[in-house]
């Protein structure tokens, strides 16, 4: 007998290998740093849910810390048999089809399905296959099912300080779409059923799917046997146009490296020094005419955010970025001292006043600052001067004289092999400085990347005393690490600008 989840059922419908894979080679898998955030973040969004059309039943029930299936299934026949309006977590079974629905409520003489999901768009074609495959278990189960619905956040909702879930919620009929969909269900389990059946690894080829909604899982895995580098590490290059090269067999940098298909600079220089491992190649006249673009003083400013699906704080909507933190290097005068200072919220309170007070105390107006990625730091002073208009003209001074370190990396003037073609502080600063281990993140306790920080900050208010200041400590030292990487980023391009100055000069 066939047995599948919902969930089993969207990765069946994504790629059959995927579903195989995650059966009989589950050791395989790579998890994503987020994926945990995000599946926490689903439960958040879904409990709140539940309260959309008022009092429910909810059928949840354990067995030890894992589900009962078995008694979620009978309490959901025990609620619908007695009435029950709206039933959260109803499950059903069929044939060994599984599935439990977000919200079941009663509607138009039978049953309505509300699917929730914690993303602000509902245009997502494997939200529709979920939402059918659940149609055709209930429909199977003999429900009549009468609607078809998602619910996802609503992007435009901003939290005024009093909680409005049906402000926040955009609930979306999907019902023709749901129709289109419900001819590919049948086939599909015939798939799953031939395939899941088999411990033979189905011979299924990469596609575009690979990559929707986010990079699989077992990528890695599914790429071992190509080269390293290949077509699929090239810089920003489309998916779409690495896999059109990969199916006309043009996967190794040589093979790519004099296509007339491909005529980027940056993609090109990536694949040449990867060849022939040129070693760095500098254009001193474009770093020197970066570098003239600065002045004394001169600033180094990271942020640190985090993103609540739920708004939390006045003005601001479904995963917003909320700055908490920020580290700042800097240094007055040429030749002066370099110095540091920094600022972190405390956890459980809306960081963005104390924050935006703090950067304008250490930060004069009209300062050259820079930033790696400017765009990010832009567009969250641009949000905090909107939300505080006292200090609107000095964010927005900081935020004009911001400087991108990222551009002479990006543009081209500085690359050599070990970046990969990536040009993250991440990949750049352990390329030019390999074997400093006082630069390496993986050394840091705690947090190492952005994406930990996000997750740790809102949870520092629940830990004990003790782990409350050593969880600061971490975040406080993966920041600092941002900027101090700037200016080593920063002093080695001055390096290679005065490289044979004098010769040069003649």
């Amino acid at each position: 007998m066939l047995y599948l989840s919902k969930s089993k059922y969207c990765a069946l419908w994504q790629c059959p290998k995927l579903a195989w894979l995650q059966k009989y080679k589950p050791e395989e898998m790579t998890v994503d740093s987020g994926a945990l955030s995000r599946m926490e973040t689903g439960n958040e969004v879904g409990d709140l849910a539940m309260g959309l059309f008022g009092d429910y039943v909810e059928v949840t029930a354990y067995n030890g810390d894992k589900l009962d299936l078995t008694k979620m299934i009978e309490n959901t026949k025990a609620e619908m048999a007695k009435g029950t309006p709206i039933l959260c977590e109803a499950s059903f079974d069929y044939n060994g089809l599984y599935c439990a629905v977000d919200i079941l409520k009663q509607e138009n003489g039978g049953w309505a399905v509300y699917e929730v999901k914690s993303s602000t768009h509902e245009d997502k074609a494997v939200y529709i296959a979920d939402v059918a495959y659940q149609k055709y278990v209930l429909e199977h189960c003999g429900v009549s099912v009468t609607g078809t619905y998602l619910v996802t956040l609503n992007g435009d909702y901003v939290f005024d300080g009093t909680p409005d879930i049906h402000r926040l919620f955009k609930i979306t009929d999907v019902a023709q779409m749901v129709k289109a969909e419900e001819k590919n269900i049948e086939p599909n389990l015939s798939v799953a059923e031939r395939l899941l059946a088999s411990k033979e690894e189905p011979d299924i080829d990469l596609s575009d799917r690979c990559n929707q909604p986010y990079p699989c899982g077992f990528w890695q895995y599914c790429t071992r046997h190509l080269p390293k580098p290949c077509v699929f590490d090239l810089y920003r290059m489309p998916f779409a146009k690495k896999l059109e090269f990969y199916k006309k067999g043009k996967i190794t940098f040589p093979d790519l490296l004099h296509d007339p298909g491909i005529t980027n600079e940056t993609q090109l220089r990536q694949m040449q020094y990867a060849v022939t491992d040129c070693g760095t190649y500098v254009d001193k006249e474009k770093i020197r005419s970066f570098l003239k673009t600065l002045s004394y003083p001169l600033y180094f400013l990271d942020f640190e955010t985090m993103q609540p699906a739920i708004p939390r704080f006045i003005g601001t909507t479904p995963y917003m970025q909320i700055p908490f933190q920020y580290s700042l290097h800097y240094i007055e005068r040429e030749g002066g001292k370099l110095k540091h200072t920094e600022f972190l919220a405390e956890s459980g309170t809306d960081p963005r006043r104390e924050l935006a007070e703090r950067l304008c105390a250490d930060i004069p107006a009209d300062s050259c600052v820079t930033a790696y990625n400017k765009k990010f730091e832009c567009g969250r002073l641009r949000e905090l001067a909107a939300a505080f208009p006292d200090l609107a003209e000095h964010l927005l001074s900081i935020e004009r004289n911001i400087r991108d370190l990222l551009d002479p990396f990006q543009k081209g003037y500085y690359y050599n092999r070990a970046m990969g073609g990536s040009f993250s502080i991440k990949s750049v600063l352990p390329a030019i400085f390999p074997d400093d281990p006082t630069l390496d993140y993986h050394n840091l306790e705690g947090v190492h990347h952005g994406g930990e920080a996000m997750e740790l900050f809102p949870k520092i208010k629940d830990l004990p005393p003790e782990e409350q200041k050593k969880a600061r400590h971490d975040l406080l030292k993966y920041c600092e690490l941002d900027t101090f990487a700037m200016v080593k980023v920063w002093q080695e391009l001055v390096r290679v600008s005065k490289e044979n100055e004098e010769e040069e000069n003649g």
